[in-house]
């Protein structure tokens, strides 16, 4: 049996855990968040432990080259590392380096001279109008319990009537249905907004509650499982494939989907952007432009569809 490599000295080791512990505690970054940046930085560590031939240690972390961040890259596609994939890489690396720069350990002045690649801009899915207010208006009609079924057509109204993210949406509790104003959401980085509430999407959430057989305490998410914990979002993933199957959807209709077409449908209707980046909890407006766009592939689809000349 092979023993594992080591590839950092104690003192990163400790480094690394001070970094996390930060990421998680003042930056609020989600596991899935966490996970992956660790994971870019012990990769990058692994890689310059076998470049250099020993575990990287403070002296190395100082004296490394543009040249071995680039030799670091192209390793990284060789072995079939796409752009998207490239980029979230350095940014966490960078992260990392900027912590060990704050503290004073390092400096990450070659990191500064390594461009993350251009991630290709794909464009959000968004359904037709008319589909996505199928999926809330049947999305109840493949369970035999009425509960579940009134459950899950109010988590489908939130994704598509509020905009909210499928982990927002689970998340929610009595006290966040209270504010006299809509909704109160608990976004990415601990961010708080209000999100109106239409009468539909209020009504199907009355439906639940009142069919459900659970009483969650204030504090409580109210979506339950049928054992009586939290919703797991595997399950309304799960609704939606079945929910495509009978309706005969796309592949890319998923509760996310839903979110899209909020958004886009919103922004056809002539919504402000900056109105709908609040209502989305973006933080950048760059981010809620891209819905532009996606109205822009619309237009120009249903012109050259239509139109005698195309």
């Amino acid at each position: 049996m092979n023993t594992p490599l080591i590839n950092k000295t104690k003192k990163i080791a400790n480094w690394l855990e001070q970094w996390q512990d930060e990421l998680s505690s003042l930056r609020r970054l989600s596991d899935k968040t966490l996970l992956a940046y660790d994971r870019d930085v012990e990769q990058m560590l692994t890689f310059f432990t076998s470049h250099l031939g020993e575990p990287v240690s403070h002296k190395h972390l100082q004296e490394l080259t543009p040249s071995d961040w680039r030799a670091f890259m192209a390793t990284r596609r060789q072995n079939g590392a796409g752009n998207a994939t490239m980029a979230r890489s350095l940014s966490g690396i960078k992260s990392f380096f900027s912590f060990l720069e704050k503290e004073g350990h390092a400096t990450a002045d070659s990191l500064a001279a390594i461009k993350a690649p251009k991630k290709k801009q794909t464009l959000p899915k968004a359904l037709p109008a008319i589909d996505a207010k199928k999926l809330i208006d049947q999305g109840g009609t493949l369970d035999d319990e009425p509960w579940v079924a009134a459950r899950d057509v109010a988590v489908l109204a939130l994704c598509y009537g509020a905009g909210l993210r499928i982990s927002e949406a689970l998340a929610l509790t009595k006290n966040d249905l209270k504010e006299q104003n809509g909704l109160r959401i608990l976004g990415k980085g601990g961010k708080t907004r209000m999100v109106p509430i239409l009468a539909a999407i209020n009504d199907a959430i009355n439906e639940y509650k009142r069919l459900c057989p659970f009483n969650p305490g204030d504090n409580d998410p109210i979506f339950r499982g049928v054992r009586g914990g939290p919703l797991n979002p595997r399950l309304i993933q799960l609704k939606m494939q079945k929910l495509r199957s009978a309706f005969g959807l796309p592949n890319s209709a998923t509760p996310h989907a839903l979110r899209h077409s909020f958004a886009t449908h919103l922004l056809a209707g002539g919504g402000d952007l900056r109105a709908i980046q609040e209502l989305l909890g973006h933080a950048s407006l760059s981010t809620t432009q891209i819905y532009t766009k996606v109205d822009t592939a619309q237009l120009m689809d249903a012109y050259l569809k239509a139109h005698p000349r195309s």
